[in-house]
């Protein structure tokens, strides 16, 4: 398999950040088995305050999956979850919502303080179950994006079009922000402007150029947030929509891949008129989506970009990347290096296009 060594990103193998887990569509009154970051995870809903928990997922007793054992009599009378709480469906063991044992139902003395399970930041935004996954084992030092339209009822919210798993390393889907000139050949679109932008945690793109297959002028203006939650505002002729391509990385070289997509209905009080056309709208979305994906699906690993001149952009997007790979104490550095490559010849978004653009949507900072 593909590592993180092989792109020469840093000391970890897996990065820092907040990473979509699942879709909040998914998680029911049974416990949800999951694998990111090369560990298999267990996720529930506790019954007591209603909050997400995520644990490892193997009892450290006889190794049951706390996930599975589907047919056992704990889970199917619903004993399993209790209050905050999980019981492990072999033995009955149970661990609160911080991975610590607190009861054995047959046993009255104290529980053995080596069976500990690791317990894991996990919030809900977007529709999703988000995971902040940190090697250091250290707290968000940054936060998920943040949409004032998701509250806005205008504002459609498709469901999550589960895409599965690629054999490729996250670096290839990321290598995307900086491919100015594959927006031609894949997707039919003549760019008038293009840019990237880097603000610490933040990685921008700004594009906009007439689409044929849509017969429109589109415009973007598109941000990771870490390296795993990409966010794209985008104007097609007058319709707005808001993009979400969420990517988490599964075991060495394997990458599992969501699409999400927002769309602004005409009036404050959508009609079913209008939540048809969003669907419509996000199988177009998907469809030019599904034509990067396609090429991902089948490519060899471009562990070195074998870039021209004007492709710049690649290796400033993957110094970006490295600063999820490598000790919190060394992100500045990474950081204050890649400034020093970037602003030397950084300019603001070119011409009267995208100065217009810039002044419809909101940036992110």
């Amino acid at each position: 398999m593909i590592s993180s060594k092989d792109y020469n990103l840093g000391e970890y193998e897996f990065p820092r950040g907040w990473f979509m887990i699942a879709d909040l569509a998914e998680i029911q009154d049974t416990p949800l088995a999951l694998r990111f970051f090369g560990k298999d995870l267990v996720l529930y809903r506790g019954k007591e305050s209603g909050k997400l928990v995520l644990l490892d997922a193997h009892c450290p007793h006889m190794g049951a999956h706390l996930a599975g054992g589907r047919q056992t009599s704990i889970v199917t009378h619903k004993d399993q979850i209790d209050g905050d709480a999980i019981r492990c469906p072999f033995h009955g063991w149970r661990y609160n919502a911080e991975g610590v044992l607190d009861d054995i139902p047959y046993f009255d003395g104290p529980c053995p303080e080596q069976a500990k399970l690791n317990s894991y930041p996990v919030v809900e935004a977007l529709g999703a179950a988000m995971m902040w996954h940190d090697p250091e084992g250290g707290e968000p030092n940054f936060d998920l994006p943040q949409l004032d339209e998701w509250d806005d009822r205008a504002w459609i919210v498709g469901e999550y079009d589960h895409l599965g798993v690629l054999n490729v390393h996250p670096q290839e889907i990321l290598d995307n922000m900086a491919d100015v000139n594959h927006f031609g050949p894949t997707h039919g679109l003549a760019n008038e402007y293009f840019e990237n932008d880097y603000k610490k945690h933040v990685y921008i793109q700004r594009q906009g150029g007439f689409r044929r297959e849509y017969n429109a002028y589109l415009t973007t203006y598109t941000f990771y947030t870490g390296p795993g939650l990409l966010v794209s505002r985008q104007r097609i002729g007058e319709t707005q929509a808001i993009e979400f391509i969420f990517n988490t990385p599964v075991d060495q070289g394997v990458t599992k891949v969501w699409h999400n997509n927002m769309w602004k209905a005409p009036t404050k009080q959508p009609t079913p008129e209008d939540y048809e056309a969003a669907k419509a709208f996000q199988a177009e979305i998907l469809a030019a989506f599904s034509q990067d994906f396609d090429i991902w699906a089948s490519k060899r690993p471009a562990l070195t970009v074998l870039s021209l001149p004007i492709e710049r952009n690649f290796a400033l997007g993957r110094a970006w990347h490295k600063q999820f790979y490598n000790p919190r104490a060394h992100e500045s550095e990474v950081h204050s290096k890649l400034i020093e490559r970037v602003f030397p010849q950084h300019k603001e978004p070119a011409g009267k296009i995208a100065a217009e653009y810039e002044a419809t949507f909101k940036t992110h900072d």
